[in-house]
């Protein structure tokens, strides 16, 4: 990834997406989400104290009876940030959770959402988020819409910033064009490896920032008290 030689990339991401966590905000996460989860309390624990998080289907960090409350948070503007993960996203920043190839005969059919389409339009900001930064997860148009990152003038939504975060670089959606542009590109990972495994022209011009490396102090602080307030709260203990 080249962010820190010594990160995993699943480290590497977390620390990633805890950067985009703000103090007194609320942010979340949902159910089985172990890379945002383990960024939301690395925020916690480094720059977000004042801050509330949400992990949905942990005993800690989930205050809800049951999802719905979750969803009429974010509906009544009470949510910040939340972390989404997709199969595939496009130069709109349209993501698909549902299936592969064509949508009356598909290749491959998903679990799909629940609520994640809501959140997208009633969270002002999001980040999407990869594993993977390859041309199957990175098209030129989603296979099925599963959340629209742009809507109709007469359609009201609350999303104000998108933001994409992998492997190797971080995009951002442009609010004039309304097309994904390159925010920053990780260290040791070039403009070239970056457009030639996205489906799409990222239309960058001059040169692209470097993401700010991580800190020892970020990694420490995820492999210390992290691990240990994940085990002592039940937050995804067994991993």
């Amino acid at each position: 990834m080249g962010l820190a030689a010594d990160c995993t990339l699943e480290e590497s991401l977390a620390i990633l997406l805890s950067r985009e966590v703000r103090d007194s905000e609320t942010s979340a996460c949902g159910a089985l989400s172990f890379i945002p989860a383990a960024g939301l309390l690395l925020a916690e624990a480094t720059h977000a104290s004042h801050g509330e998080i949400v992990i949905l289907d942990s005993a800690a960090y989930n205050p809800f009876v049951s999802q719905k409350d979750f969803h009429y948070l974010a509906q009544r503007g009470q949510l910040d940030l939340f972390f989404i993960s997709a199969i595939e996203i496009d130069q709109e920043a349209n993501f698909n959770l549902h299936l592969i190839g064509d949508p009356d005969a598909p290749d491959v059919r998903m679990a799909g959402q629940y609520g994640t389409g809501l959140l997208y339009y009633a969270v002002p900001r999001i980040v999407l988020f990869r594993t993977k930064h390859d041309r199957r997860t990175f098209v030129e148009k989603v296979d099925y819409i599963s959340g629209a990152a742009t809507s109709p003038e007469n359609i009201a939504r609350r999303t104000k910033e998108i933001r994409v975060i992998t492997p190797m670089a971080v995009l951002g959606l442009n609010d004039r064009t309304r097309r994904l542009e390159l925010v920053s590109i990780h260290a040791e990972t070039s403009l070239g490896e970056v457009q030639a495994n996205t489906g799409f022209d990222l239309a960058a011009k001059g040169e692209v920032p470097v993401t700010p490396p991580i800190s020892v102090e970020e990694l420490a602080t995820l492999r210390t008290v992290v691990k240990w307030r994940m085990i002592e709260t039940d937050t995804y203990a067994d991993l």
